[in-house]
């Protein structure tokens, strides 16, 4: 098992990407880490990340900072989760793509997170 992740280590991670692209490249951070860089929280398990553009060397050196770095790496974002809401009965016949989701309590939190219920 591999120790917390801090922000230090995450901007190590940043730094590494950064100079290993070849191209602009943007780095999106979710989850765990971007509380962390927030200050929100001290540590994450693990790194969630998105690559823009995807890159294969990129994704190669991902793997080798892993282990460089002692990270829990994930290629994952928010789109690989659940689907942008451009409104929910528009979405609703999409969510059976997202096992975890429970269609109906999604609603419910959707709603009153709005303000809607």
């Amino acid at each position: 098992m591999r120790a917390p992740v801090d922000a230090a280590r995450i901007r190590a991670l940043a730094r590494e990407l950064g100079g290993a692209a070849r191209e602009e490249t943007t780095l999106y951070l979710t989850g765990g880490a971007t509380a962390v860089i927030e200050g929100w929280r001290r540590s994450t398990v693990e790194v969630d990340l998105r690559l823009e553009p995807d890159s294969d060397a990129l994704v190669r050196r991902l793997s080798e900072l892993k282990e460089e770095l002692d990270l829990n790496i994930e290629l994952a974002s928010p789109p690989d989760f659940v689907p942008e809401l451009p409104g929910f009965e528009e979405i609703e016949p999409m969510l059976h793509r997202y096992p975890a989701i429970d269609p109906a309590s999604f609603r419910a939190k959707v709603e009153r997170a709005l303000g809607d219920s």
